[in-house]
């Protein structure tokens, strides 16, 4: 988990845009700005924006892969050629063996 340390100001970041970025780049961590002292948005590097994008996309193909390791598990799926055949047999398809 991100450990979110550094809360700002959307004025002090309108300020000192420059140094916010700078310091957003250096360390990869995440800025909370507020708005009359409540939180309202976080920035990040476009950099660790990326990273955070691939690790969600990785945790999401993990939880599929995890659920139908379950499924398989569980008798819940059919074996790929039995599915194929069942689906050229509806579509008038004949499958080479």
């Amino acid at each position: 988990m991100v450990d979110i340390t550094q809360v700002s100001s959307l004025t002090d970041f309108q300020r000192n845009a420059k140094e916010h970025i700078d310091r957003l780049k250096q360390t990869g961590n995440p800025e909370v700005l507020t708005v009359n002292g409540q939180a309202e948005v976080v920035v990040q590097s476009a950099e660790a924006y990326q990273e955070l994008l691939v690790d969600a996309e990785l945790s999401r193909s993990l939880r599929v892969i995890r659920k139908s390791i379950e499924d398989a598990r569980a008798g819940k799926v059919k074996p790929a050629r039995a599915f194929l055949e069942s689906l050229a047999a509806k579509h008038g398809i004949v499958l080479g063996k």
